[in-house]
C-alpha cells in the first residue's frame, strides 16, 4: 500500500507508573495504543496513536463468534547506554503476516507496522523500565470486526498494538521447571492452525495445563495430534534437547509455531559450532536416551522467558530427572548471550537489535 501518515492524539492525563520491583506480566498498560482499520475497498487505513482506551465493538462482531484473530509478542529493552531497542522485530511482522494468511486476514505492510510500533514505543518510552531483566512487552493483534453472524472471512478488521511494562521473568535466577508429558489432549494438528499465532491454539491448551498444575507440574510437553508420539512444543514454547552432545529440536511441520527465539537459538548454536539438528523426535527416543545416560539437557525457548530449563519430565509413570535437576551449560550460555545482546552487555554481532528511533529495514 502507499505509505500513510500516523495521526497522533496524546493523552491529557498520564497514568502513574509502577516501580520496577512491582511489575508483573501483562497486568499494567501504558498511556497510548496504536489502532488501524481495514475495510473493503479502502484496505488498511486510519492509522492512529491514541490514548489507551476500551474498544467500541458490536456484539455481533465476527471475532466473538468465529475467532478470526492473530497476535504477536515482542519486547523493548533499555540497554546499558540508555537506548531503547527491539529484538528482531521484523521477524515478528513476517510471522504476523503468515498468521494472517492462515486466518484469511488481509496482510499488513510489515515495514509500516514496524514503523508504527517504533513510534508508539517512542511516545511511551518513559514506560520502559530500567532494572535488569525488565522490559516493555509489545502486543500487536488483529481482530475481525465485521458485524455479521455467518461463517466467512470478514471484510472489516482492526490492527491494534498495546504496551505493557513487565518484570523479570526469573526473579530468583534461571531455575529448571517440572514438565508433564500430555497424552490425552492435543494442542493442534498438521493442517490446523498450529503454525499460526492465533488465540484458539492457546485456548485449546488451557485444560491440559490446568490439570497438570494440580499435580505440581509447571507445564505440559505436547505430542503430535495424530500418533501422539512425536514431541512438538512445551507449554507455549519451542523445545530443545541435548542428546549425546547434539542439540535436537522438533522440525517445523505445520503444527509447530516458528519461534523467533527458537531461530535465534539455532543460529547461536551454529555460530558456536554446537551440533544442532531439526528433526522429528519421539517421546520413546527421548526416554531411551535418558535411560542410556545421553539426555544431557532440555529447555524451552520463547519471548517471555527466553530460555526455560527443564529439570524433570514425567511421562506416564516414568520420571526423567535431567542434569540432576540443574540448569545445563548450553541453556545458561544461550540465555546469557541472548539477554546480553538484548540489554547491550554483549556486542550485537548478528544485527538482531533495532533502535526505536531508526526506520525499519524490512525489505519486501
Amino acid at each position: 500500500m502507499e505509505e500513510q501518515t500516523i495521526r497522533v492524539q496524546r493523552c491529557e492525563t498520564k497514568k502513574e507508573k509502577p516501580q520496577d520491583d512491582q511489575l508483573v506480566f501483562g497486568k499494567i498498560f501504558t498511556d497510548h495504543m496504536f489502532v488501524m482499520d481495514y475495510s473493503e475497498p479502502l484496505g488498511w487505513h486510519n492509522a492512529s496513536i491514541v490514548p489507551y482506551q476500551p474498544l467500541q465493538i458490536e456484539p455481533s462482531a465476527m471475532v466473538f463468534h468465529y475467532a478470526q484473530s492473530v497476535f504477536e509478542g515482542l519486547k523493548a529493552y533499555r540497554t546499558d547506554n540508555g537506548s531503547i531497542e527491539l529484538f528482531r522485530p521484523e521477524k515478528n511482522m513476517e510471522r504476523l503476516n503468515r498468521s494472517n494468511d492462515r486466518l484469511c486476514i488481509p496482510p499488513i505492510d510489515e515495514e509500516f507496522a514496524l514503523k508504527a510500533i517504533k513510534q508508539l514505543v517512542s511516545i511511551d518510552r518513559d514506560w520502559v523500565p530500567h532494572t535488569e531483566g525488565t522490559s516493555l512487552y509489545i502486543r500487536p493483534f488483529i481482530i475481525s470486526t465485521e458485524t455479521y453472524i455467518g461463517v466467512s472471512a470478514a471484510a472489516h478488521y482492526k490492527f491494534i498494538v498495546i504496551l505493557s511494562p513487565v518484570g523479570a521473568y526469573y526473579k530468583e535466577g534461571l531455575n529448571p521447571v517440572k514438565i508433564a508429558v500430555e497424552n490425552d489432549y492435543v494442542r493442534t494438528v498438521k493442517g490446523g492452525t498450529g503454525e499460526a499465532k492465533t488465540g484458539g491454539n492457546y485456548a485449546a491448551s488451557l485444560k491440559a495445563q490446568e490439570m497438570v498444575a494440580k499435580t505440581g507440574y509447571t507445564q505440559v510437553l505436547w505430542l503430535d495430534g495424530v500418533e501422539k508420539k512425536y514431541i512438538e512444543e512445551v507449554g507455549s514454547m519451542n523445545v530443545f534437547f541435548k542428546i549425546n552432545g547434539e542439540v535436537v529440536t522438533p522440525k517445523l511441520n505445520g503444527s509447530i509455531l516458528s519461534g523467533i527465539t527458537r531461530l535465534s537459538v539455532i543460529e547461536l548454536l551454529n555460530h558456536w559450532d554446537v551440533p544442532v539438528i531439526e528433526r522429528r523426535i519421539s517421546i520413546e527416543e527421548l526416554y531411551e536416551a535418558y535411560q542410556n545416560g545421553q539426555l544431557e539437557e532440555a529447555f524451552g525457548s520463547g519471548t517471555a522467558a527466553v530460555i526455560s530449563p527443564i529439570g524433570e519430565l514425567k511421562w506416564g509413570d516414568k520420571q526423567m530427572i535431567i542434569n540432576d535437576g540443574k540448569t545445563g551449560e548450553i541453556s545458561k550460555k544461550v540465555y546469557d548471550t541472548i539477554t546480553g545482546i538484548q540489554y547491550g552487555h554483549i556486542e550485537d554481532s548478528f544485527n538482531w537489535m533495532q533502535n526505536i528511533e531508526t526506520e525499519s529495514t524490512v525489505k519486501h
